[in-house]
């Protein structure tokens, strides 16, 4: 049987190359706790077993973009795990869990509840009209399509979503014969933080053969600055076993900069408040630095809540990439989204 493992986060860490030190916070009366403070590394393996020396200092020489993954034993005979990326060339963030190795997942942790029945919005190319990917969006059986979820809690609707998301988005891929479509999934707060999140995604990744970044969260701002640096560990774990990242309803939150500073999103969505303003001179000015913006940070930029077909040309023309609504299509099950792919 696999080992159960903490739900709630355990620690995250944050690694300054320049200055040699990791920086460590993990909440006070949790078995990691001791663990808190600004570590050189050479002071930090004076805790670990000697068979794990050198291991976390191999790992944090990376450098930009790459992964972090790492355990070591402690000399106490604890287990613990680094999983995180780089942000830029020298600073790397992530989570900091508890266990053998990586987290195991559960096999009762990988099925959805029975009457979980999303729904899958496309989500179109301006370049050439093709659908690039979905948007999947929770809706439960017997439920009318436009009806929001009022079942489940919040802590575990995401886990729902991914596991019935990965399976649709495999099932896609090889209907259609595209191996190029996505899949976006939301993503709560308190699910961002769940120590068990990166090992599911993993999971669902390897197991239906899917490839890095086609498996997208969502993040608002709004949601993770409830628990800033958590949330910052968390996404920045996401990124380490290959999820993709999109910052959504971007132009709403008063933050967003900093965060697209912090964390290397593969895209950004802009929120329908400024797509729908179209036309407007100082609204389409804005729109179109931001799609600049995100083209020099090397991101896409999605266009949400479209309801005119006409305005694709003008999207196009401000910068955007991708654009969603419903000019291009409603939300539809899973049968609909293949038969719409080879229409």
């Amino acid at each position: 049987m696999a080992k159960r493992t903490p739900k709630e986060p355990q620690g995250n860490w944050h690694w300054r190359g320049e200055a040699g030190r990791l920086v460590i916070e993990a909440p006070t009366g949790t078995p990691l706790s001791d663990l808190s403070g600004d570590w050189s590394l050479d002071a930090l393996e004076k805790m670990v077993e000697g068979l794990s020396r050198g291991r976390l200092g191999k790992a944090l020489s990376a450098g930009e973009g790459g992964p972090v993954r790492c355990g070591l034993r402690l000399s106490n005979g604890r287990d613990i795990h680094f999983v995180g990326a780089f942000v830029t060339d020298s600073e790397a963030r992530g989570m900091l869990l508890a266990g053998e190795t990586f987290p195991e997942i559960d096999p009762s942790d990988m099925r959805p509840g029975p009457d979980l029945m999303p729904v899958y919005q496309p989500i179109i190319s301006l370049r050439d009209g093709r659908v690039v990917g979905f948007e999947a969006l929770a809706r439960w059986d017997g439920m009318e399509t436009n009806a929001p979820p009022s079942r489940y809690e919040d802590q575990a609707l995401a886990s729902n979503m991914l596991i019935r998301s990965a399976e649709t988005l495999a099932n896609l891929r090889e209907g259609a014969k595209r191996d190029d479509l996505f899949m976006h999934v939301n993503l709560t707060a308190r699910e961002l933080i769940k120590s068990t999140l990166p090992a599911l995604i993993e999971a669902l990744m390897n197991g239906y053969k899917l490839p890095e970044r086609a498996l997208r969260m969502e993040l608002t701002e709004q949601a993770a600055l409830r628990d800033e640096q958590n949330a910052l560990a968390a996404a920045m774990a996401l990124k380490a076993v290959g999820a993709g990242l999109v910052l959504d309803d971007f132009g709403t939150g008063h933050s967003s900069f900093a965060w697209l500073a912090d964390l290397p999103f593969d895209s950004l969505k802009i929120d329908h408040g400024l797509t729908s303003r179209l036309g407007q001179q100082r609204n389409d000015t804005i729109l179109s630095t931001i799609t600049l913006l995100a083209s020099r940070l090397g991101m896409s930029s999605t266009a949400e809540g479209v309801e005119a077909r006409e305005d694709a040309s003008r999207l196009r023309a401000l910068g955007f990439d991708y654009a969603q609504g419903y000019a291009f299509a409603r939300p539809m099950d899973a049968e609909k989204a293949l038969a719409f792919l080879k229409a």
